[in-house]
């Protein structure tokens, strides 16, 4: 007795039955295509929103200058209602309000403008002599500050960037710097006491 092979082209199987995926199957691929899906809207999602990620720095800025602010020890500076802190306050305060502000904005839909476009050849090289003064300007003041106070380092220093950065008022960035320096001076150490190094001039302010 023979046993006849059978026929893969057997008329009475339904066509194509053996190529039809099992319903887990099926719906393993739906569950994987609606997680793709979704994924891809959400990155699509935080493309269009890039602006949050500038929201929360400003956020971790000002909480973390309000912590450094809440930890500072103003026993000694301490004059008056106007303390060591008081600009730290300001500062983390509004960071913090910017950074929400910023943020309701964003979610209501709105979008920062694309940048018009500056006249500015990428071809050149950077300009090195510029970045090498400001950089002795500032290391200069940094070394001035104490044999000669603030007041005069500053004013060299507002002075040297200006030079460095290509003003060439000579009459009238000396006048300016000296008095930018001397209010910075006045600010820091009289109104909010903060103690800087008054130098020679020590006696006289």
């Amino acid at each position: 007795m023979t046993t006849e092979p059978t026929d893969p082209t057997d008329p009475t199987e339904p066509p194509g039955s053996a190529a039809q995926p099992s319903a887990e199957v099926v719906q393993a691929e739906a569950v994987q295509a609606e997680a793709v899906q979704e994924e891809t809207t959400v990155l699509s999602w935080l493309r269009e929103h890039s602006e949050l990620g500038v929201c929360v720095l400003l956020f971790a800025l000002g909480v973390l200058v309000l912590t450094d602010a809440f930890t500072m020890s103003v026993d000694i500076a301490q004059r008056g209602p106007v303390g060591p802190r008081t600009v730290p306050f300001v500062i983390g305060g509004l960071f913090l309000l910017i950074s929400v502000l910023l943020a309701g904005d964003v979610l209501r839909g709105g979008r920062g403008e694309a940048e018009g476009g500056e006249d500015v050849d990428l071809d050149e090289p950077a300009d090195w002599r510029t970045v090498l003064l400001l950089t002795g300007v500032f290391l200069g003041a940094a070394v001035l500050i104490g044999p000669l106070g603030f007041p005069i380092a500053g004013a060299l220093l507002f002075w040297g960037s200006a030079y460095a950065l290509g003003s060439r008022h000579h009459g009238r960035d000396p006048l300016i710097a000296a008095g930018i320096s001397l209010a910075t001076y006045f600010v820091f150490d009289n109104l909010l006491g903060v103690p800087l190094p008054g130098g020679p001039l020590m006696g006289v302010l």
